[in-house]
């Protein structure tokens, strides 16, 4: 079992009654709520976690791109990782997860190729490419582009990224959206090819899941609803993959769940709780009609994604009507409390799931910075050791730099 560190950078500030009073956090928020003076101290912790995870041992740590809003304060995840780059190039094994650059908002694309050259160079090959559509919100309506283009831009952006990366000779261009005379990225990519692609995505896409297996690729469900939500999806992906006749392996898949460990259960809920209610209630107040723009994918999808989260039987509605602590672990939104049980949910989960890479999100809402490093040195100490050879007589490390696989074949051994 592989874990990686993401920190979505929270604003952990935001007024007592935000979600009554203001619209949403991401596109109308005002900006007159953000203090940069704050901002300034927010960033530094979460430089700081990060830095700790890599410490700790965790096997990689992972950055992602969102705009105007004040649920993740990373519109340029390549800026954290550059500050990470050369830390992570003196552990013992971590890498480093931009998961990852929306590839539609770079014009042209190539600057996503050349600043991912840099990065895999800087850090000896430690990289792993994330190429993600990009929500709506971010990239619809932040960035403009209309959602009729979207993914037409991203497959071509896709194309020319992973020519760039294999093409030895200058060549040009002429795309669509994309028409360059000359092409000839400097630096190389330090592994050849190019680095491991892992494309993250929040819907049930059979379209993607395909493209995804085609390309040998790794794909990350990205959902906060928690693992068990999780489950018919990934029950459809694994059902899929067998239909078109590829294998099962775990490490073909990556999954998000919010973790909070204490030393008891109770006290995971007293430490925690608040926070977490933060998440839910502030970082998550999104307004409907930002969810999803018309066009952005097909009205099945769309249908499909806007009754989960606003639906009566949605997962969004069961948060909205106000789910106590013990109700938010039954169903799965968050793994929470001492590491015994966190351990326990968490090998369930996973087994149920069938996936070999946890993306933990140990930093939740407006959770203090000395908080989140007690759960950051928790998960390490005490929750990883017992989960990591899960898989390993089933099945190899897939779709990791050289480096780990070189680092997993040694502890088989």
């Amino acid at each position: 079992m592989k874990f990686i560190f993401m920190n979505l950078m929270p604003y952990r500030d935001l007024p007592e009654n935000f979600e009554k009073d203001y619209e949403s956090v991401y596109i109308s928020i005002p900006r007159t709520l953000y203090d940069p003076v704050k901002g300034h101290e927010m960033y530094n912790d979460y430089i700081e976690q990060y830095e700790l995870a890599i410490d700790l041992g965790f096997d990689a740590v992972g950055v992602n791109e969102h705009h105007s809003n004040g649920y993740g304060m990373m519109p340029s995840p390549n800026i954290i990782a550059g500050t990470l780059a050369r830390k992570v190039k003196d552990s013992e094994k971590a890498c480093l997860l931009i998961l990852g650059n929306s590839l539609a908002l770079y014009n042209p694309p190539i600057r996503v190729a050349e600043e991912f050259g840099m990065l895999d160079v800087i850090t000896g090959g430690r990289l792993i490419a994330g190429f993600p559509v990009g929500t709506s919100m971010d990239t619809n309506y932040a960035y403009g582009v209309s959602p009729a283009e979207l993914r037409p831009r991203y497959y071509e952006a896709h194309d020319l990224i992973k020519k760039a990366w294999t093409t030895d000779e200058v060549f040009h261009f002429n795309g669509k959206y994309n028409q360059l005379r000359y092409v000839n990225v400097w630096p190389r990519t330090h592994q050849s090819p190019h680095p491991p692609i892992w494309i993250p995505g929040g819907g049930a896409s059979i379209e993607t899941w395909d493209w995804v297996a085609e390309n040998d690729y790794n794909y990350s469900y990205l959902s906060f609803y928690g693992h068990k939500f999780a489950q018919d999806k990934f029950d459809k992906f694994w059902a899929r993959r067998l239909e078109k006749g590829y294998d099962m392996n775990p490490y073909k898949t990556s999954f998000v769940q919010l973790i909070c460990i204490s030393e008891t259960d109770a006290k995971a809920q007293e430490e925690y709780e608040e926070h977490i209610n933060y998440f839910f209630e502030k970082s998550f107040h999104v307004s409907p009609r930002y969810a999803e723009a018309p066009g952005y994918r097909s009205p099945r999808s769309v249908a499909a994604g806007m009754r989960s989260q606003y639906g009566s039987e949605g997962a969004g509605a069961q948060l909205r009507k106000g789910l106590n602590w013990q109700q938010l672990i039954e169903q799965g939104f968050i793994i929470a409390g001492s590491p015994e049980s966190v351990r326990d949910q968490l090998k369930e989960a996973s087994k149920k799931l069938h996936v070999g890479n946890i993306i933990a999100l140990l930093n939740h809402g407006s959770m203090p910075h000395e908080l989140a490093c007690k759960n950051i040195e928790l998960m390490a100490k005490e929750v990883m050791p017992h989960l990591r050879d899960m898989w390993d007589e089933q099945w190899p490390v897939t779709n990791w730099p050289e480096i780990q696989l070189n680092k997993n074949k040694e502890v088989m051994k």
